[in-house]
């Protein structure tokens, strides 16, 4: 049995919500977006009950130390393989036509 939303949207602001991110959506779509995201909401809202006065912020649960590698260089390639294919070259560099005038 589903629980009454404390927070209700209407079809029109999803649709208006489904306009700015430009998608389509058709009446019963929208009826049934505004059920799902109200359901979503009061999801959210019993989160507020809870009582983390006590709990740090963190950003991960467990502690992590450096989990990306370093950033190294391991295989540098020619100039010469790099331009190999380019349109226009000058001195080791492509030549582009300006898009600023």
């Amino acid at each position: 049995m589903l629980i009454d939303p404390v927070v209700k949207l209407t079809p029109e602001q999803v649709r208006h919500v489904a306009t700015l991110a430009r998608l389509t959506l058709g009446t019963d779509e929208a009826e049934r977006m505004a059920a799902d995201i109200a359901r979503i909401l009061d999801y959210v809202a019993k989160l507020d009950e809870l009582d983390t006065s006590g709990v740090e912020p963190t950003s991960h649960v467990v502690a992590i130390a450096a989990p990306l590698r370093t950033d190294v260089v391991t295989s540098k390639p020619a100039v010469a393989d790099a331009l190999a294919n380019a349109p226009q070259q000058d001195d080791g560099y492509f030549v582009m036509p300006a898009i600023i005038e």
